[in-house]
């Protein structure tokens, strides 16, 4: 089944440099960082935290750079604490935001579960952007594919798809155009990128 099928769309937004990368790229694929009253580094995942802040590309292996050659305390230009697990800690933040923001766009009538239901929004052309659980059957989930020009998200398990719909588990769910479907997949590709998704088995395409 063909995934994807439309270019990455380009950002208008503000760019920001990666402290560890050194390259410069759109904030939404970035995790901000400022200084905590402590002196601990404190990641900003909603980018809304006060004071100045530094950016690491969203990737286990950047954030993971970041900490070993001691980067934060060269981008705040003071000697600051990391907290231990700060790679664990960001993809944990990561994930609940995603699952709320799935589970607002839910509630706002934008987002179905179901094979059947995603199946017909599917064929109505409604639906945006094909969701399933990485987990999932591979031949139940190459029974639907990915809307013409829309995008698609398979980093989340079946049972964190599940808390985004509150059911147990969900292993098909689609989005609809505009709403929040823009922000769900750049939360879901910062996501993939601090999983490090390998071989196909949970993706995000744009």
């Amino acid at each position: 089944m063909t995934r994807g099928g439309s270019e990455k769309d380009r950002s208008d937004g503000p760019e920001r440099k990666c402290l560890a990368t050194g390259d410069v790229q759109p904030k939404q694929g970035l995790i901000r960082f400022v200084v905590g009253p402590d002196g601990q580094v404190v990641p900003d995942i909603l980018d809304k935290l006060p004071g100045r802040g530094v950016y690491v590309t969203a990737t286990k292996a950047a954030i993971a750079a970041a900490v070993k050659k001691k980067l934060f305390a060269r981008g705040f230009k003071a000697q600051v604490a990391v907290p231990e697990g700060l790679e664990e800690t960001i993809e944990a933040q990561v994930l609940r935001r995603l699952v709320d923001l799935i589970s607002l766009a839910r509630k706002s009538g934008d987002a179905v579960s179901g094979y059947e239901k995603v199946k017909d929004w599917l064929a109505k052309e409604h639906a945006r952007v094909l969701i399933q659980a990485s987990d999932g059957s591979g031949r139940g989930k190459s029974k639907l594919s990915t809307p013409h020009r829309g995008k698609f998200i398979g980093v989340l398990t079946a049972d964190e798809l599940g808390m985004a719909f509150g059911r147990q588990t969900v292993i098909h769910a689609a989005l609809a155009s505009g709403g929040l479907g823009k922000r769900v997949v750049e939360e879901a590709q910062r996501l993939q990128g601090l999983r490090e998704m390998v071989g196909g088995k949970g993706r995000t395409e744009g």
